[in-house]
């Protein structure tokens, strides 16, 4: 008997010489939080510890089932001190005012940024645990659950369909959506600008397959734009009026009358389920920070302009056609979502249809926390 428990701890004591302690650090390469021998002599110490107690004569008593009060401890005791937030440039006034920070200072919270070119990036950091909140578009989130992705709805944001637009260069015989056919037309994929493109392609009678996609972040595509590697460009703002007055780049059509969906701010489940209050608090400074920003635009230009390195009249275009406002994740906004999904499941943009309910939370969990909008 003896032998035999030995033998299971000796087995088990090498699976952890070889796997405890290993994580992925931010660069999503393995590190070691500590040397390999000192996990050894850890583990070895356990080990025997354990095989002495396996070998005593006490016998073992099984703990009670937990009680709702400790569970209810254990969620407590599981709250988060940190709130990682991915945000883009078209997000930055959160962190700017610093509104967050204040609000969570007293509950022992602090806030980390992470900044990243679009909302796919910034869903992959999500999935893989590097943040905990962001706010994307519409179709980034299709995209990473047909991925595999674990991921919330949180909250919805009011459509902004003149915040996005197709570009063309100022002197392009391009003059109307048909004209794209046969010609490259860049954009970040699984972006608002990848749907804003296919349904105006849609509405012009053109196929998806009628143009030559080129898949590029931001950056990247402003450069291809400027540089004529491409034809046309699908971007939104601030991209869309920095390029506007730097590159003098004329507007083929933007969404008014196409895009009638806005984005939204997800979060990972565990997050949500294990930190309500913390949940509902960011929410609130959120709306209040929209509604402030309805009211006071050419402050938020003001704000914003030196911040993103924009003159201050662009930065009062790109702000003076933008909607803020949140929208509760309910019926409406699931259905428009899910015909998002849809859309792009016809078209075989992904691998596989995707039901937008699965990242989606109760109507009581919603009501825990959302803020009246």
């Amino acid at each position: 008997m003896i032998n035999f428990i030995f033998r299971r701890f000796i087995a088990k004591w090498i699976s952890l010489i070889k796997f405890t302690n290993i994580f992925f650090n931010d660069q999503h390469k393995l590190s070691f939080s500590s040397p390999l021998p000192m996990v050894g002599a850890f583990v070895t110490g356990l080990c025997l510890s354990l095989l002495f107690a396996a070998c005593s004569s006490t016998p073992t008593v099984n703990a009670p089932n937990p009680s709702a009060t400790s569970v209810s401890n254990s969620a407590s005791n599981n709250k988060a001190t940190v709130v990682r937030f991915g945000y883009q440039k078209s997000t930055i006034l959160l962190r700017t005012k610093g509104v967050l920070e204040k609000r969570l200072a007293p509950e022992g919270v602090t806030v980390q940024w992470t900044e990243f070119q679009a909302g796919p990036q910034l869903l992959e950091a999500m999935n893989v645990g590097s943040i905990d909140i962001g706010p994307v578009g519409e179709s980034p989130p299709i995209f990473a659950q047909a991925a595999g992705a674990s991921l919330t709805y949180v909250v919805g944001t009011a459509a902004t369909p003149a915040s996005s637009a197709i570009l063309v260069p100022q002197n392009s015989q391009i003059q109307k959506v048909t004209d794209l056919k046969g010609k490259r037309v860049a954009f970040q994929k699984g972006s608002s600008a990848h749907l804003l493109l296919v349904q105006a392609l849609e509405k012009a009678g053109l196929k998806y397959t009628d143009i030559e996609p080129k898949y590029l972040a931001p950056a990247d595509a402003r450069a291809a734009f400027v540089k004529g590697s491409v034809d046309a460009w699908v971007i939104w703002d601030p991209f869309y009026a920095a390029a506007q007055e730097a590159t003098k780049a004329r507007v083929l059509i933007d969404g008014t009358g196409i895009n009638k969906q806005g984005g939204y701010y997800l979060m990972t489940r565990k997050f949500v389920t294990e930190n309500p209050q913390t949940v509902k608090t960011i929410l609130e400074e959120i709306q209040n920070l929209e509604e402030w920003s309805k009211q006071n635009r050419e402050e938020v230009a003001k704000t914003l302009a030196p911040v993103l390195g924009i003159d201050l009249e662009t930065m009062k275009k790109a702000t003076n056609r933008r909607t803020f406002g949140l929208v509760p994740v309910d019926d409406n906004l699931i259905n428009l979502q899910q015909g998002v999904a849809d859309t792009y499941y016809k078209l075989k943009l992904i691998p596989k249809e995707v039901n937008v309910k699965d990242a989606v939370l109760t109507k009581e969990e919603y009501a825990a926390f959302s803020p009246k909008t």
